[in-house]
């Protein structure tokens, strides 16, 4: 009788974090990991490879190298053995395009032993022993076994729809699928755009491209009051460090749930360089075209209710727009929903749902070693946000992450944890100053460098 092996680790879903951590792992010799995706190669979100759009984090925040700096699996190391570092020196951007980045994570993935494509997980189910089962279903409807000591979860996010439009008939697209609809929307005579982020203003500014040669007319409907840009600066960058992860964890869950609303510009605002380029279009279409250009914009505005009638082809849009209190119609023929991503909630953690912990509002109770159940042996990834705030989607921050959760698999710090990176500090309890007391009159002290999480675990 064949006995299944014991995984050190098994990650289920293979999107930029799991990666990283296939990458992080892949050559130490006291880990045993395997990875599990059911797509057949890996692929970063198809539906928006736009011609020149770019990631909005740095070169530097690719699957390694904020955690090895040296690894072989660097974004440098990917440019120097395709023969394009001198090209990406002198293009002085430190942003990769956004189809650079799949190439580059395609590139890592094709150097793993460890990735199992074609591979549905159905569930996960804990043994007698305390390992957790993971079955997989393959194409061809025969399944597989796997067992491991951990599992984390990679599974991404799923888009989001406003529930107006849920069940909403036509050809109705999310940004997930832009690309594959793009034709099908220009041969429309009128689209309308909604969401308020980076996806929403790529796909607006794609389209305004369009506009002359397809003779469409283009809106776009936004609920935030205006076309927010990121927040870049140096010191609100530092929200997405350790520090801030604490402290922000630490918050009650109410505090933290109004913070998710008012630090959506952090991450979910529209690169500075982009608001511009969208403007100076709009300003050259004007120009070239010597009359108005066929497009609206529409702020503060919110889409009430939504309807698709099939003989007309077109569809109904009641928006409400917020400072005036005023109602408007909208029609169109086509109609994209840039309107966000959720974390996934997966049907095969069922066998074990009565040992995840979860919060007042059914989410995950999230650890500060990012694990999910009770013997901190299940981990997520890019789940989180609502405990450890705007790090949890950050690409940037995957490597520490995965550090995170190497030290609490394996009990040693594989990768230096940084403790404190930032200048500023976020609450009062670690403040060391010679000038600042509290109000009880006992001095600030910083606290004391912590053993990184799950160490020793």
């Amino acid at each position: 009788m064949t006995t299944t092996p014991v995984h050190d680790l098994i990650g289920i879903g293979l999107g930029p974090f799991n990666l990283g951590l296939a990458a992080l792992t892949h050559d130490l010799p006291d880990v045993d990991g395997l990875f599990l995706e059911s797509r057949d190669a890996f692929s970063w979100h198809p539906g928006m490879m736009i011609e020149g759009a770019t990631i909005q984090v740095p070169f530097m925040a690719d699957l390694v190298t904020m955690a090895d700096p040296t690894s072989r699996f660097s974004f440098l190391n990917h440019l120097k053995q395709v023969g394009r570092l001198y090209p990406f020196y002198i293009r002085e951007d430190f942003n990769p395009l956004r189809a650079e980045y799949d190439q580059y994570c395609r590139w890592v993935a094709d150097q793993l032993d460890t990735i199992r494509w074609g591979q549905e997980v159905t569930s996960v189910e804990q043994e007698g022993d305390g390992t957790y089962r993971v079955t997989a279903r393959r194409a061809d409807g025969s399944t597989s076994s796997h067992r491991a000591r951990h599992v984390v979860l990679g599974i991404g996010t799923e888009p989001v729809l406003p529930p107006v439009t849920e069940g909403l008939g036509g050809p109705v697209t999310h940004s997930a699928g832009y690309l594959e609809a793009r034709a099908e929307l220009q041969s429309r005579e009128s689209i309308t755009l909604v969401g308020s982020g980076q996806s929403a203003a790529e796909i607006y500014l794609d389209l305004l491209e369009g506009v002359t040669d397809h003779g469409y007319h283009l809106t776009w409907v936004t609920r935030s009051p205006r076309f927010f840009p990121m927040e870049y600066t140096k010191l609100t960058l530092e929200m997405t460090s350790p520090e801030y992860a604490r402290y922000h964890r630490a918050l009650p869950m109410e505090r933290r749930d109004v913070l998710g609303r008012e630090q959506r510009t952090l991450y979910k605002g529209i690169s500075a360089d982009l608001v511009d380029t969208i403007y100076d279009t709009l300003y050259r279409v004007r120009v070239e075209g010597g009359t108005t250009v066929p497009t609206t914009l529409l702020t503060n505005s919110e889409v009430r209710e939504a309807s698709w009638d099939e003989e007309s082809g077109q569809y109904t849009l009641e928006v409400h727009h917020e400072e005036q209190d005023a109602a408007v119609t909208v029609t169109c023929e086509g109609l994209v929903l840039a309107t966000g991503y959720r974390p996934r909630t997966p049907g095969f953690l069922a066998p074990v749902a009565h040992r995840i912990r979860r919060d007042a509002r059914d989410r995950y109770d999230t650890g500060p070693d990012y694990s999910v159940d009770l013997d901190r042996r299940i981990f997520v990834q890019n789940a989180e946000e609502h405990t450890h705030s705007v790090l949890a989607p950050d690409l940037g921050m995957g490597a520490y992450r995965n550090s995170v959760i190497i030290a609490a698999i394996t009990g040693r710090e594989v990768y230096p944890v940084e403790e404190r990176i930032a200048f500023q500090h976020f609450g009062v309890d670690e403040i060391d100053s010679p000038v600042i007391t509290r109000d009880d009159g006992a001095a600030h002290t910083t606290a004391a460098r912590r053993t990184p999480a799950g160490v020793g675990r």
